[in-house]
């Protein structure tokens, strides 16, 4: 058994953010942190397992001796990082996706793309309609709150749907977040 054990599940927590920022983007700083610390605090680590703050999430971890689960998908052609401990191949982004929300405690999201809003957007939909047991979604950064705001100035988003959501400002204040949290859920 791995020593990320709580309540007899594994815990993992799973980053999201984009695949494109660069070794010195704050995007990149921060998730390096956040896999450190998780790691740290005997969380295993899942990412998409490619690049941007997926490879660096997995870089804290890996450097901390921490556990590093990549869900990677058969149709990519180019190679995932070099952190990862594990693997999991997939067919499709479906699979990929529901991959990297189930076998999570909890979730951190960090500046990223499309393929970020649509991670966060999934797993806060499953949050909101009780298709997942509660979990922490944490968005890290100053870019959220604006983009939360404008979904609720534009789109059918109540207060309750975004009370769903947690915001930090730090990699510390995610992860003790998602710790604090954490410990409550159920798989």
């Amino acid at each position: 058994m791995y020593k990320y054990m709580m309540n007899g599940i594994e815990k993992i927590v799973t980053i999201f953010g984009g695949s494109r920022c660069r070794e010195n983007s704050s995007e990149y700083t921060e998730a390096r942190r956040i896999g450190q610390l998780l790691a740290e605090a005997g969380y295993t680590i899942c990412t998409g397992g490619y690049l941007g703050v997926m490879e660096a999430a997995s870089r804290g971890a890996h450097e901390r001796g921490g556990r590093v689960l990549g869900i990677v998908m058969n149709q990519f052609k180019f190679e995932p990082n070099r952190y990862l401990t594990d693997k999991v191949a997939t067919s499709h982004f479906y699979e990929r996706l529901q991959q990297l929300i189930t076998r999570s405690v909890g979730f951190i999201a960090l500046r990223g793309g499309m393929g970020t809003v649509t991670e966060i957007s999934l797993v806060w939909n499953k949050l909101q309609t009780g298709v997942i047991e509660p979990r922490p979604l944490v968005l890290l950064g100053d870019c959220w709150p604006p983009v939360v705001r404008a979904w609720r100035e534009n789109l059918v988003v109540s207060e309750e749907d975004a009370a769903v959501l947690d915001f930090a400002r730090t990699p510390e204040e995610a992860v003790q977040i998602v710790i604090d949290k954490s410990r409550k859920v159920k798989l």
